[in-house]
């Protein structure tokens, strides 16, 4: 077993030697997201090598600790404050989240891409914390923060590689009205993104608890999927005149659609989509039923 992989000198050609060599063990290699940025691992382990990538916790352990009724008690808890190990039900969760970003969350990045401004990668950062569950617009990122695309797109790769983000594209199969090129971007975990913005409040108190929704219940499936060894193409789905569905997943030609709501109350499948996909499948997710999806 070696830890930090990532910071062993030609550590991607040792493992190939050992692993070459030494058929007869087994070799565990953990690193941080810098394992990905380092580029200098991967390639000698191609073809030798299986990665499994370690997200913050998720339901689906939680749940094997504890109960159906103490998960569904504590979800406000886990919107407010994420999934991280070291931040779930401790004393003081904002206070340990807001020392992860300033101090842990771009260190890969800045040491592995030679990134040497980290104040525009946390506003960048802030930016996307502000518009989760909206369509993000690369050129109103770039105006905003007086980059240009490029740099936003090259920004936005790097912040993907180090799970911190990641995005989900549109789904489309060429009718008219649907968006074809706008992205949503969402959080590995809502408790940085929370930090991101300084905003811990009850959700009572908060105008974007349809957002934090809408990003637990994407992350937390895309665990749940992965976690199951599955790797369904996952989407948004929405036309121009402003039917939506927050979230898509397409498995061997089969799409199933997920709204989700924090309240409980009633939607109705948009006309385009049911006219579009008849053989689709679609759930209203709530906090209520949340678990059967995870």
């Amino acid at each position: 077993l070696i830890d930090e992989a990532q910071r062993v000198k030609n550590i991607g050609l040792s493992l190939k030697l050992l692993v070459d060599n030494l058929p007869q063990i087994q070799i565990v290699a953990t690193g941080s997201s810098s394992f990905d940025l380092s580029n200098d691992i991967s390639e000698p382990l191609t073809g030798r090598k299986i990665e499994i990538p370690l997200y913050p916790l998720s339901i689906g352990e939680l749940i094997t600790q504890s109960s159906p009724l103490e998960i569904q008690r504590s979800l406000e808890y886990h919107l407010r404050y994420g999934m991280y190990p070291g931040i779930v039900f401790v004393d003081n969760p904002a206070e340990s989240l807001l020392e992860i970003t300033k101090s842990y969350l771009y260190k890969d990045i800045l040491e592995f891409q030679s990134v040497k401004n980290p104040d525009l990668l946390h506003r960048l950062l802030q930016a996307l914390a502000l518009q989760v569950g909206s369509e993000v617009s690369l050129n109103e990122l770039g105006t905003m923060l007086g980059l240009d695309k490029a740099t936003i797109t090259r920004y936005l790769f790097l912040l993907e590689q180090g799970f911190v983000i990641f995005h989900l594209p549109p789904f489309s199969r060429n009718l008219r009205k649907e968006l074809t090129k706008q992205r949503k971007i969402y959080f590995y975990d809502l408790g940085v993104r929370n930090a991101l913005i300084n905003n811990f409040n009850p959700l009572e108190l908060r105008q974007d608890v349809g957002a934090l929704w809408e990003n637990f219940f994407i992350s937390e499936r895309m665990k749940a999927v992965h976690n199951q060894r599955r790797h369904p193409n996952m989407y948004f789905w929405r036309t121009y005149d402003g039917q939506e569905i927050d979230y898509l997943e397409e498995e061997g030609g089969f799409l199933s659609g997920f709204e989700c709501k924090w309240g409980s109350g009633k939607w109705r499948i948009p006309s385009a989509f049911a006219s579009a996909y008849p053989e689709s499948e679609l759930h209203l997710v709530t906090r209520s039923n949340v678990l059967e999806f995870l």
